[in-house]
């Protein structure tokens, strides 16, 4: 039995959608965006170089932290804890994978992938072509279930980004010195902890499971902050991605020799 728009008891309409606004405009353009971030980030992980300025002190954040005894040296400012393996598997595998988690399993990346890439739904009034839905109870869908769990490990990777900021400002013949990079670096660790602090698994964790906020003023006040920050949890993840991706970028052109660092103290 036909179910969906094409039930016997919903009316038999021909056309798609009878939309005439320019409807298609957020899945495109935000699946665009998503398919060249996840092409940009699988090219430069499987590049295994380019990812330390020795001289700038700057780390992509791509790549932290990096502890493989691979890394190069002074990139591993956590101590080399991992042994070297097969060259064709990426140093940054446990970033890759850590950061790929959180965001897949967002909720509003799951929102922008299902319309903008499965087209469950394209959009208010278009139906999505699957004739059944299912939820997310089979694999791999099952796993975004886990979000809260990613959640904890991203906000570890942040404050190792904050971390990697801290050494950017280092002057050329030591002690403090600030670059362009070091603005660059600075900006994007601010979007990623804005978009990590927004996330809808931190609001929870904070306040979700309180009875009585009166007994925990703390919990409260955070809760409210993150609460302030969470309708804006969307522009913050797109934001996000663009400083990552400008950031990595910069820093691959400086340790690659592309361009100098733009020094604007020591």
């Amino acid at each position: 039995m036909k179910a969906g728009i094409a039930a016997p008891q919903r009316a038999q309409i021909s056309e798609r959608t009878l939309r005439t606004d320019r409807w298609w405009t957020y899945p495109l353009t935000t699946g665009g965006i998503l398919l060249f971030f996840t092409g940009y980030a699988l090219v430069r992980y499987f590049m295994n170089d380019h990812y330390w300025a020795a001289e700038e002190h700057y780390l992509t954040p791509m790549y932290s932290p990096c502890v493989n005894e691979a890394c190069v040296p002074g990139s591993s400012h956590f101590g080399e804890l991992i042994p070297s393996y097969a060259s064709w598997i990426p140093i940054g595998i446990i970033t890759f994978m850590v950061l790929l988690g959180f965001r897949a399993t967002c909720y509003y990346y799951r929102k922008a992938a299902y319309r903008s890439l499965m087209f469950s739904p394209a959009a208010c009034a278009v139906p999505e072509p699957a004739k059944k839905y299912s939820g997310e109870r089979k694999f791999p869908f099952v796993v975004t279930n886990g979000h809260r769990y990613f959640f904890y490990a991203a906000l570890l990777f942040a404050v190792i980004n904050v971390y990697d900021a801290v050494l950017a400002f280092h002057g050329k013949d030591g002690g403090f010195g600030v670059g362009l990079g070091t603005i660059i670096i600075v900006v994007n660790v601010v979007f990623l902890s804005l978009y990590t602090l927004s996330c809808h698994a931190c609001r929870h964790i904070l306040g979700g499971k309180l009875k009585s906020f009166s007994k925990h003023p703390m919990r409260y006040r955070y809760w409210k902050f993150v609460s302030k920050l969470n309708p804006k949890h969307g522009t913050f993840a797109m934001t996000s991605l663009f400083t990552v991706i400008i950031t990595d970028a910069y820093i691959m052109a400086v340790s690659a020799g592309w361009i100098t660092d733009l020094r604007i103290f020591n």
